[in-house]
C-alpha cells in the first residue's frame, strides 16, 4: 500500500516550506472542530507502515492516548497537497500530522509553557523526527503561538467524539427565503449556517451548527429568538 506522507517540521526555510506571505486574519482565534464519529480513511489506516526503514504501527483507537513531547509544525511548501487520508492539505484549518493514532482522529494539543490549546483533527502522517511527536497545521501553530520559534513542548491528548447540536430555524419552498435567513443567522451567531434539502420533500432547511453541548445549543436558541427570528428547533446528532 502505498502511503502518502506529507509532514515535516520546523520553520524549515532549507526545504522551501514556511508562513504564507499574507496569511488571513483570525486563525488566532479560529474555533475549535468538534470531535464527531467519522469512519477510518481507507488509504490513512494500514496496519503497518515503513519510513526511513523505521516500522510503525498505526493504533487500532485513540482511547487514552496521552504523551507529552515537542511539537512542530507545516505550511505553504504542502499547502494543497494530499494529505495521507486523501484529502488535500490545508494549512488554514486546525489539523495535524500523527504517526500512529487512526486516521481521522481529534486530540487536545496544550503548549506546556503557556496553557494555550486547542482541537485538532488528525488527518495526516508524520512527523518523522525522533524529537517530535506531533505535526501541526500552519493555522493551529498560530493558536498555539508558536509559528515563529518552529515548535513548542506540548501535551497530546485524544478525545473522543460528543454529541454535537444543531439548530433549525425555519423550513421554506423557496430557496431565496432560506438563503436570506442563512445570512441573517451567520451574522447573528458568528457560526456557519447552512441549507439543507431532501429528496423526502421540496423544503429548504435553515441550519446553524454545529454546537458542542445542549447548553450551549440552548443559549444559541434564546440568542437567535431574541433577534426576531423564529426559535428554532434542537436537532441532536
Amino acid at each position: 500500500m502505498s502511503l502518502l506522507l506529507v509532514a515535516c517540521g520546523g520553520m524549515r526555510p532549507h526545504n522551501g516550506d514556511g508562513a504564507p506571505h499574507r496569511p488571513p486574519p483570525g486563525l488566532d482565534s479560529l474555533p475549535d472542530p468538534v470531535p464527531r464519529e467519522e469512519a477510518r480513511s481507507r488509504y490513512g489506516n494500514p496496519p503497518s507502515y515503513t519510513v526511513d526503514g523505521r516500522t510503525y504501527r498505526v493504533l487500532e483507537s485513540s482511547k487514552g492516548y496521552r504523551e507529552d513531547g515537542l511539537a512542530s509544525w507545516y505550511g505553504t511548501k504542502f499547502h494543497g497537497r494530499r494529505t495521507s487520508s486523501g484529502e488535500p492539505y490545508d494549512m488554514y484549518q486546525l489539523t495535524a500530522a500523527h504517526r500512529t493514532l487512526p486516521i481521522p482522529s481529534y486530540v487536545r494539543v496544550t503548549r506546556l509553557d503557556t496553557g494555550q490549546s486547542t482541537i485538532v483533527r488528525v488527518n495526516d502522517r508524520g512527523p518523522f523526527h525522533d524529537s517530535r511527536i506531533i505535526d501541526l497545521s500552519y493555522a493551529a501553530a498560530v493558536k498555539l503561538g508558536f509559528v515563529h520559534g518552529g515548535t513548542a513542548r506540548v501535551r497530546v491528548e485524544s478525545l473522543e467524539r460528543t454529541r454535537a447540536y444543531y439548530l433549525q430555524a425555519g423550513a421554506f419552498s423557496e430557496f431565496g427565503v432560506a438563503n436570506d435567513l442563512q445570512r441573517r443567522l451567520e451574522a447573528r451567531t458568528g457560526l456557519e449556517a447552512f441549507i439543507v434539502k431532501t429528496p423526502a420533500d421540496s423544503l429548504y432547511r435553515v441550519r446553524v451548527g454545529p454546537v458542542e453541548g445542549e447548553e450551549e445549543a440552548r443559549r444559541l436558541q434564546s440568542m437567535i429568538s431574541g433577534a426576531e427570528m423564529e426559535t428554532p428547533v434542537i436537532l441532536a446528532d
